[in-house]
């Protein structure tokens, strides 16, 4: 991968678009970078989801109740949010690489440590720090896509990095219950280290750095802040950054609601709530394979206002069947999982949209982009634990996030007036550095 990381001399003449180091790979270049990438995005859902199924146990175990053990998921959320504002920034003054591989080994050492917590106070600090580290592995891999990448060809390439990272929640929660077959709660953290230390391994070996010396910012704390002022007065940005961010919301609602509605409420046992909740995630995943192919035919601004509509008006249905028990479980997944594939449609685009004229600071865009996006779910997971951990408290918040997503990118990003990208995803007037 190392030989796919200097972006090519500019061209001899002005009038020839440059091309970026993307538009050169190989077929089997793309899909190893892909697969590399994703890898590294999905630390992020699996640290989130793997341990879901023993939330009940864990409360139990360290004698809190249902909302404290809620507040170890917004702790990752929390350092996940955090760590993006700050890795992101040094992403781009000191390259990717090492910041990379000094989150992962935080992440590793947190989670060793996690083992061991003797409260919830203590795990939940150290959520805190297991999400920061895997920050690193979220913003950066999106800030190597926006290296090699721009508009369009980002959000498919995005689309397809969204299948391999949509293997972790489908498989975590799964791989959470098998291993509370055979060990306690404890055992998904010893787990989550040893994937974390495999995954520091691929990325020393199969990741080259994607920036250059040349390209790189100068380490001066001033300089990141005038980046993040430029960014934060950026309308079309933070408006786009925001419904990215309440469409997380929604999906951060269903997942610190999910394993009590579904285990508590509807009596599932652990192997059957990871197959619920497997289920969803393949709806999802399938709408963003789904998306590269309505790019051909379809804007990205459409597509993401399409999908946004129709996972609000799911989730109003969502909220009218969990309010009445209208269908009883049935009545809860079906709209549930209608919201899921509709927000699959959402995640790729509204990320491509913000980053495709951001090519001179990726990184810090792609940080602020991520703590949002997980800032504001770390909101929304104990607001469903304060509004009863039922499924009318679940799929209100999931409503209310979609709504609220809706009218940002109507009142404030107003999707009509986005620049249109062409077919090889660049925006009129982008600078490709």
């Amino acid at each position: 991968m190392t030989a796919l990381a200097q972006r090519p001399e500019a061209p001899a003449t002005a009038s020839v678009p440059e091309p970026t180091p993307g538009d050169l790979f190989t077929s089997w270049q793309r899909i190893r970078l892909i697969l590399v990438l994703g890898t590294l995005i999905a630390v992020g859902p699996l640290t989130i989801d793997m341990y879901l199924p023993a939330l009940p146990a864990i409360g139990g175990d360290l004698q809190t109740t249902a909302a404290g053990v809620q507040l170890t998921l917004t702790g990752t959320l929390v350092g996940l949010a955090v760590g993006q504002l700050i890795i992101g920034p040094l992403s781009d003054v000191l390259g990717r690489r090492r910041p990379l591989l000094a989150g992962m080994t935080l992440h590793v050492l947190a989670s060793i440590l996690c083992v061991i917590a003797p409260n919830i106070a203590v795990l939940g600090g150290l959520r805190v720090i297991q999400g920061f580290g895997a920050a690193a592995a979220s913003v950066i891999a999106m800030a190597v896509v926006r290296d090699l990448f721009d508009g369009i060809a980002f959000a498919r390439i995005l689309s397809r990095l969204l299948l391999v990272m949509g293997v972790a929640p489908v498989l975590a929660p799964t791989l959470g219950s098998a291993l509370l077959n055979w060990t306690q709660w404890r055992g998904v953290f010893a787990a989550l280290a040893v994937l974390g230390v495999a995954l520091i391994v691929v990325t020393a070996f199969g990741l080259g750095e994607t920036l250059p010396p040349h390209r790189r910012r100068p380490a001066r704390l001033l300089d990141t802040l005038r980046v993040y002022g430029g960014l934060l007065r950026d309308r079309t940005f933070i408006g786009l950054v925001l419904v990215a961010g309440f469409a997380m919301a929604a999906l951060f609602a269903y997942v610190a609601g999910s394993s009590f509605v579904l285990q508590e409420q509807y009596g599932l046992n652990e192997q059957e709530f990871g197959i619920a909740f497997g289920a969803g995630a393949v709806g999802m995943i399938t709408a963003t394979q789904l998306n590269v192919r309505l790019l051909r035919h379809y804007s990205p601004q459409q597509i993401l206002l399409t999908s946004l509509v129709a996972a609000s008006l799911c989730g109003l249905v969502l909220l009218s069947f969990a309010a009445t028990n209208i269908g009883g479980l049935p009545g809860v997944l079906i709209p549930l999982w209608a919201v899921l594939a509709a927000t699959g449609f959402a995640l790729p685009n509204a990320p491509a949209l913000a980053l495709a004229g951001q090519g001179d600071a990726a990184g810090t865009a792609a940080a602020l982009l991520g703590a949002v996006q997980f800032g504001v779910g770390a909101l929304a997971a104990p607001v469903v634990g304060l509004l009863g951990n039922g499924s009318t408290a679940m799929a209100a918040v999931i409503t209310g996030g979609m709504l609220i997503a809706v009218v940002v990118l109507l009142l404030v990003v107003r999707p009509g007036r986005l620049p249109a990208l062409d077919r090889e995803g660049r925006s009129p007037g982008t600078s490709l550095r």
